[in-house]
């Protein structure tokens, strides 16, 4: 069955309204042959993947951090935002959980109504639609490259270097709809015009960006297609909010490993039900995993959200049903009228709220029923979990048998393993 909903897409880009080819040349400074040619930026090159995800050291890469705001501060001066996200309001909702809210009203005004499809995840590029090709050259940073683990150039920047076409570079662009101060786009391989789907390149680049910002409260995100992704061009999005995401605070439970020491545990007292990759002897051996898990979910026409969390240590991989829901009338409609898209953010508990009403009457329950409806069901969770421990060769039993009652280190939730109690109850207990 077909499956279809009204949405109303976010702008992430002032030239997304126009979705027609020009011919001839559309004189705006895009990306397209019309305009490339000439084209310059600066570029920032890094290798980091022979460091260790268990790394904690500090290390010189936070030029990254000033690179990245200096740009941002730059754009946001010369009046390319949709609005000033600075003047936005943001609250701790009171509650165990600390969810986070923001009131955001320049992302729900003046935007048009489109047919968004939500029966696949896996959908073809479609250039005659807004792309990232299409932006205008001044929405752009900066080219983001990580070389191979046997360049040993380190840390370098060029302020200017010309745009090569043949050899399609991976941008960082602004976002301007913001949800918060620094919010940026990173496109990898921005000429190639990949879909909205996983690739192990690709997802390896987001990660060495996080790692190389060095920073915990620089948080990079994805949402495929049918998870509440607008735009299907391949992309990630970034930005700074100097606080833990309630999700950042839950709880886990330990599940397996691989061979290459990443540990895959699932998250508890938490409303959506998810997977935390972390460690691994190097960046690519985490990301690797991730990727074969994506891979697996994209394959199986599961729509998911993933959250790059701890400077690129840890990695929140969440299946969701949200928008298969709302197509078939299964959504109340009190949640509906929010029109709260429940995407990576929301899901990690950063909720951006677009009416005032819904700010000043949030509360931890409205929250938590929100998420509750993204999660998939613990019966389908278990199912999922099987189709991804299959892809990425590990066993699914929960390495449970050395758990014992403790405390997680962040939230203060317990963490406790008890075969004679159902899970549903343990999930639960942490909300109210």
């Amino acid at each position: 069955m077909l499956l279809k909903i009204k949405r109303v897409p976010t702008v992430v880009s002032n030239y997304q309204k126009d979705e027609t080819v020009e011919e001839g040349g559309c004189g705006r400074n895009c990306l397209r042959k019309c305009c490339i040619n000439g084209a310059r930026l600066p570029l920032y090159t890094c290798n980091n993947l022979d460091k260790s995800v268990k790394d904690k050291s500090e290390s010189p890469v936070t030029f990254l951090e000033s690179v990245v705001l200096g740009e941002w501060e730059d754009r946001f001066q010369r009046g390319l935002f949709r609005y000033d996200v600075t003047a936005c309001e943001t609250k701790v909702i009171p509650g165990k959980c600390g969810f986070i809210a923001q009131l955001n009203e320049g992302r729900h005004l003046k935007k048009r109504p489109t047919e968004f499809r939500v029966d696949k995840v896996l959908q073809p590029f479609d250039g005659n639609k807004f792309n990232f090709t299409k932006v205008g050259q001044e929405e752009l940073l900066f080219q983001f490259e990580a070389r191979s683990d046997d360049d040993d150039s380190g840390i370098q920047f060029f302020p200017s270097i010309p745009l090569d076409a043949d050899n399609s570079p991976s941008v960082v662009a602004i976002n301007v709809s913001p949800i918060e101060y620094g919010h940026v786009l990173l496109i990898p391989r921005v000429l190639e015009c990949l879909p909205q789907r996983i690739d192990h390149k690709s997802l390896l680049l987001a990660l060495q960006m996080a790692t190389e910002a060095a920073n915990p409260y620089f948080r990079l995100g994805y949402n495929s297609l049918g998870a509440f992704a607008t735009i299907n061009h391949l992309h990630f999005q970034a930005y700074y909010l100097a606080m833990q995401f309630p999700i950042e605070k839950a709880s886990s439970l330990k599940i397996t490993s691989t061979k290459d020491g990443v540990k895959i545990s699932k998250l508890l007292n938490y409303p959506v039900r998810g997977l935390l990759f972390e460690g691994g002897n190097s960046i690519k051996d985490l990301s690797d995993t991730v990727s074969d898990a994506s891979v697996c979910l994209q394959n199986n026409n599961i729509p998911f959200n993933i959250l790059i969390s701890d400077s690129g240590r840890q990695i929140f991989l969440l299946p969701q049903c949200y928008a298969e829901k709302q197509a078939l009338g299964e959504v109340c409609s009190k949640l509906l009228d929010t029109q709260v898209n429940p995407a990576v953010w929301e899901m990690s508990g950063h909720m951006v709220l677009k009416r005032k009403e819904d700010y000043e009457e949030a509360s931890e329950e409205k929250a938590w029923r929100l998420l509750a409806e993204v999660s998939l069901s613990e019966e389908r969770f278990k199912e999922v979990n099987t189709m991804i421990f299959e892809a990425i060769g590990v066993s699914g039993h929960e390495e449970a048998e050395e758990e014992e009652e403790q405390t997680s280190m962040n939230s203060g939730f317990i963490r406790v393993h008890c075969p004679s109690v159902k899970e549903e109850a343990v999930f639960n207990c942490g909300a109210f």
